[in-house]
């Protein structure tokens, strides 16, 4: 029997008429069988190139993304945002510093004690504050005997005699309340200031 040929009757095969009609031989047609494959290349290369996307894009893992610093002290850096104090404990001797949000230095806390008394309010006793300008130059000291600062509003208040001091002058009052975000404050009760050099107060009043 020749290849690709089917139903044909064999001669020879016991049994067979010698004038029997032979079935004629169905023969593949070779061009639709290459058309088929044909298709089915093209078939193949469209799942192919419409799965191809899906595995590009893959997550980028976790070390590929871009981590923006901290413009604060290291999270095991203690600081005026980590104050290492649980609510009822007290520390001595405690010094911290106090960064803006660019990172730079711009106050720093000396307590003899502090405690927190909440979990948003910690009581210093006989702190001394002193803050920076943006060049990292000392500006004011603000000694208090006994404080309280509010972690959320970052103000310390202080209902005891408090003294504020700069190069050109000395201020006291009674009560105060002091930002430690801007460095501004409030003094209440028999304020008094004493000018030590005019060279810096005329100054800033001419601009």
């Amino acid at each position: 029997m020749l290849p690709f040929q089917v139903g044909a009757i064999d001669p020879n095969r016991p049994g067979a008429a010698s004038g029997a009609l032979r079935k004629p031989a169905v023969r593949a047609n070779r061009s639709d069988l290459g058309f088929a494959v044909c298709l089915l290349s093209i078939l193949l290369l469209s799942i192919a190139l419409a799965i191809e996307p899906v595995f590009a894009a893959k997550p980028k893992s976790r070390k590929d993304k871009h981590l923006s610093p901290t413009p604060s002290a290291s999270p095991g850096e203690q600081s005026l945002t980590n104050i290492p104090l649980p609510v009822g404990h007290e520390a001595k001797g405690l010094i911290l510093p106090d960064f803006d949000v660019e990172g730079h230095l711009r106050g720093r806390f000396e307590a003899a004690s502090a405690k927190r008394l909440d979990e948003y309010h910690i009581g210093f006793h006989s702190l001394k504050i002193i803050t920076y300008t943006s060049e990292s130059k000392p500006d004011l000291t603000v000694e208090l005997s006994e404080s309280v600062l509010n972690l959320k509003t970052r103000i310390l208040s202080s209902n005891e005699r408090t003294i504020i001091k700069r190069a050109d002058f000395d201020i006291s009052g009674d009560s105060v309340e002091f930002d430690t975000n801007t460095h501004t404050g409030k003094l209440v009760g028999n304020v008094k200031m004493v000018i030590t050099s005019q060279s810096q107060l005329l100054g800033n009043q001419n601009e």
